[in-house]
């Protein structure tokens, strides 16, 4: 009954704030709810209370959430009643770490995630190859070597006889390093002569030549050449990345690679088509420019915000340009690379702080992680105390001194689970032992206080939000060799997961007071499953479907008429 009683009085209270003349209408359906979901198993992740069975929706507004009795209570003739029968609902997932476009991107470009073979990699390059007109470009891709025997790096003399006519730059899935073939390379101007650059690397042969990978900065040479698509083109990237989203229940993401395409987003929401709620971040270099707008901190509304800024400390383990105290057990002559961005890091990071904007600093090796938190606390104590947030994304390989100070100073270790089953085939070939206690040190990180955000790296890694769960409750690796969890001291429970997963993700964007939990007031986000996370086998989460997403109070997606299961 308290909860009628306060959804009524929050009603009131919203329309004594509208127009006059709107007044009347909004107060004579002050008992109707727009949408209501009945039935249910809803897990709110909100403390105060954790679990109801109803939820009803006033606008774009969670107005109650209680029992069905309660929430019946508010359905009339013109209320859009959704019978749960039984399953589970969530608040909406919020991917705290992707690259939204180039995920988008991903859906319609050559899948080499998965290609078991160097044959099998140039296989499905050639077939992509032949449906493309000359000229065209052949980019994403996410490939993996670690996935071949032996784990070869591949070179562009296997591929350059399928794509003669078709420049090609196509990525290892953690975007660390990619692969050209003989003409991208001769669009970009690289050859034998051709200097590395700081915080990257051209791979070479034994004589000298390109073998057409070039990691992290040296892949910039590509870059800088590949053609820009069209503004339309980007809506329909965009398009097609909001509505895989809501397939797979994420309402929110937390683009970090958003650049300049934050109008391609502006414009998907002028049309009625965006989704998904989007925080963009901008490059961390980029905060001279905001400075300049006088913005003191992220703006916007509740479907997409702008004011966080990201930098890099280092590459990716699986690259090898993880940045490591000590070598890697496979590269003895190697502790991988810093960015190019570290010898400015300190000075761009104390200044975008000044200006009251948002960081974020990519770091996986145990160097990287040591140096970024030095230089959190040290600006820390030059800008004085305040609600800054600063994270650290991915926090991949950590120590107990490390895992100490993410909590000691409230830095956020915004991190992807998947990436423990994926890299866990392979990382022991890198790293001793010792390292390999400390990577992706969930139950550590929480042991210690410190604050978890999860999300996914998509196109890294799989978007779904159930592979997420899985990952971090069970890691069980990709091969099935772990059975029992790859170091499995590390496992935290679905609840744990799940709000780091929703109630983390929000606080990690300032926004634990909008949404994040299913909770009186808060933005109507959620997703309805095919299965209860909580009490089937841990192992069976990764088959659970999302069957309804909601984003403001609005079906976005309904597996019954998206046909799914």
């Amino acid at each position: 009954m308290k909860g009628l009683i306060f959804a009524i009085l929050l009603i009131l209270l919203i329309c004594c704030s509208l127009p006059f003349g709107f007044k009347t209408t909004a107060f004579s359906q002050k008992f109707m709810a727009d949408l209501a979901v009945i039935n249910a198993k809803v897990r709110t992740m909100d403390d105060a209370k954790p679990q109801a069975e109803a939820i009803a929706v006033w606008g774009n507004k969670i107005v109650a959430v209680g029992s069905n009795e309660e929430i019946k209570a508010l359905i009339g003739d013109k209320t859009k009643v959704i019978d749960a029968k039984g399953r589970l609902v969530l608040p909406g997932f919020n991917d705290s770490h992707l690259h939204f476009m180039e995920g988008g991107a991903s859906l319609s470009s050559v899948d080499l995630r998965d290609a078991k073979s160097p044959e099998e990699f140039v296989r499905r390059i050639k077939e992509f190859a032949s449906k493309l007109p000359k000229g065209r470009w052949i980019l994403n891709g996410n490939w993996d070597h670690e996935n071949w025997n032996p784990s070869i790096l591949p070179t562009k003399e296997m591929i350059d006889p399928v794509t003669p006519d078709n420049p090609v730059f196509i990525n290892r899935l953690d975007g660390h390093m990619a692969l050209a073939n003989s003409l991208a390379l001769k669009l970009a101007g690289v050859d034998r002569n051709t200097k590395d650059v700081e915080g990257g690397e051209i791979v070479r042969d034994k004589d000298g030549n390109p073998t057409g990978i070039l990691k992290d900065a040296a892949m910039n040479y590509v870059y800088r050449v590949i053609p820009e698509p069209t503004f339309e083109e980007k809506l329909e990237i965009a398009e097609a990345a909001t509505n895989y989203a809501a397939s797979l229940g994420v309402t929110s993401v937390q683009d970090m690679s958003a650049g300049t395409d934050i109008g391609v987003y502006q414009e998907l929401l002028r049309r009625g088509k965006l989704k998904t709620r989007i925080y963009a971040v901008s490059p961390l270099p980029d905060w001279e420019r905001w400075k300049r707008t006088g913005v003191h901190y992220a703006f916007g509304d509740s479907m997409l915000r702008v004011g966080g800024l990201k930098g890099f400390a280092d590459g990716s383990l699986g690259s090898t340009t993880a940045w490591f105290f000590e070598p890697y057990l496979d590269a003895p002559n190697s502790v991988g690379l810093a960015s190019d961005e570290m010898p400015k890091m300190y000075e761009r990071v104390r200044e975008a702080d000044k200006a009251g904007l948002q960081i974020m600093i990519h770091a996986i090796g145990d160097r990287a992680n040591d140096e970024i938190l030095k230089i959190y606390e040290r600006v820390e104590k030059e800008n004085g105390a305040r609600d800054r947030r600063f994270r650290i994304e991915h926090a991949q390989h950590l120590n107990e001194d490390l895992i100490k100070r993410f909590a000691k100073q409230k830095v956020i270790a915004s991190m992807q689970p998947y990436h423990v089953i994926d890299d866990g085939r392979w990382a022991w070939k890198r790293l001793d032992e010792k390292r390999l206690k400390g990577t992706y040190a969930f139950r550590s990180l929480l042991d210690a206080g410190a604050i978890l955000a999860f999300g996914t790296d998509w196109p890294v890694a799989s978007l779904n939000p159930m592979m997420t769960i899985y990952a971090a409750v069970t890691r069980r690796t990709l091969d099935d060799k772990n059975p029992n969890g790859w170091i499995p001291e590390q496992k935290i429970t679905v609840e744990e997961t799940v709000k780091a997963y929703t109630l983390g993700s929000a606080y990690a964007e300032f926004q634990e007071n909008v949404k994040g939990t299913l909770s009186v007031g808060k933005l109507a986000d959620f997703v309805i499953l095919s299965d209860d996370i909580f009490s089937i086998n841990p192992i069976e989460i990764r088959n659970v479907k999302v069957l309804m997403t909601i984003v403001d109070g609005k079906i976005v997606y309904n597996a019954e008429k998206n046909g799914g299961k």
